[in-house]
């Protein structure tokens, strides 16, 4: 079949190695003049995400380009005692597949994979699906038998299929910002950051470069739209101006950031992700929220799947569906992760951020077995671990 994908992120490079392979056309457009590098924050790869890495050969690639991060250490505004954690030691002591990595990285991993086999149109965007017919903004119009949205929480492919965004988005509360900046504070390998109510911003410091990672929450939703970076920059420093510490030396560089990235913690909620001859995948159709909810091994399981129940079936009705039933569990455990997750992140109150710094504090102490009897009985571990993958023909 000749499939069209929107977006080159991560979902849809994944999807398109998969079914390049199993003997499609694929094309991929998207809306970047390049890949793009929009200093993404790092993101936790799980069982079934690596798994599927060691399927397409790439697995070393992205264990090779892991952040490395061996120490978070936070305090909250004003004291001299932070709360550590030494997180490469955890994460051994835990057991069990995981990779930190940042999103730009695992996009480029995934990107050069299938690129040989994919083509791949950037600068170029869907303007309108008529059944097999596609219009672009800038390229003339083709025919595809499939259209898959893998364009993200703002999807254009789901708006024109399926409606408007605020049919499907609910927001959760909480906003998220990254920034790329170019100077180097501290070493490699640690995090260091401040934590207030309802607020907390983090310096990465990796092998590359240092990035900023800032996220609150608001008993509203903000007034901005999501292209308009210099609003979402103003929105920030009302919110942080006042914190010190991390937050005020990332502000301070905000004007000279080569890459900048800011977003509500929205939930996509809908009945289903499929009409006709297009499909989403993805954040575009069951995003958890961002950075809370398992959202990149989620997209990736989720490109694996949708992949793999199309070389099932040979009608792709019964593929699409098949797809849905397959990943619907999976969703809704991450979605309910997610609301929770961004309330432990963030504290919303005195109380809860005096738990999290004795809580961080105490992990560091708990012998070995502990650490393993907690992380297995965690809720969020099981969500990201537990899916079984299918072998799928070709």
């Amino acid at each position: 079949m000749r499939i069209l994908i929107s977006g080159a992120s991560v979902a849809g490079p994944l999807a398109a190695y998969w079914l390049a392979r199993r003997g499609h056309a694929v094309t991929v457009v998207e809306k970047a003049p390049e890949l793009r590098k929009a200093g993404g924050h790092a993101v936790d790869l799980f069982r079934p995400a690596l798994e599927i890495a060691r399927r397409m050969g790439v697995y070393d690639r992205i264990t090779a380009r892991r952040t490395g991060v061996e120490l978070l250490s936070f305090r909250r505004p004003g004291d001299t005692r932070p709360a550590r954690i030494r997180v490469g030691a955890l994460t051994a002591r835990a057991a069990g597949d995981h990779v930190e990595i940042m999103r730009d990285n695992l996009s480029e991993i995934l990107y050069e994979a299938g690129r040989d086999h994919v083509e791949y149109v950037f600068g170029d965007s869907i303007a309108a699906i008529d059944d097999r017919v596609v219009t672009f903004e800038n390229g003339p119009a083709r025919e595809f038998d499939l259209v898959i949205g893998a364009d993200g929480l703002h999807s254009n492919v789901r708006r024109l299929a399926f409606g408007p965004e605020s049919d499907y988005a609910t927001w959760i509360g909480a906003y998220l910002a990254v920034l790329t900046v170019t100077d180097h504070p501290g070493p490699s390998g640690r995090v260091d950051g401040v934590v207030a109510v309802d607020r907390m911003a983090m310096i990465y410091h990796d092998h590359t470069n240092t990035r900023g990672f800032f996220m609150f929450r608001t008993p509203a939703p903000l007034d901005y739209h999501h292209r308009d970076v210099p609003r979402q920059q103003t929105l920030l420093k009302e919110h942080f101006d006042d914190l010190g510490g991390e937050a005020a030396w990332l502000l301070d560089r905000l004007g000279d950031t080569p890459a900048f990235y800011f977003d509500s913690v929205t939930q996509l909620r809908m009945d289903t992700w499929s009409k006709g001859r297009v499909t989403l995948v993805g954040d575009a159709g069951y995003c958890p929220g961002p950075a809370v909810g398992g959202s990149t091994s989620l997209a990736m399981v989720g490109a694996y799947v949708l992949a793999g129940e199309l070389a099932r079936f040979s009608d792709h009705g019964h593929a699409f569906a098949s797809y849905e039933r397959e990943l619907a569990d999976y969703v809704q455990k991450s979605r309910a992760f997610a609301i929770g997750a961004a309330r432990r992140l963030v504290p919303g109150n005195e109380r809860a951020l005096r738990t999290l710094m004795y809580g961080t504090r105490l992990l560091n102490r708990l012998p070995t077995p502990a650490v393993r009897l907690l992380t297995a009985s965690s809720v969020g571990l099981r969500v990201h671990t537990s899916f079984r993958l299918r072998d799928y023909p070709g």
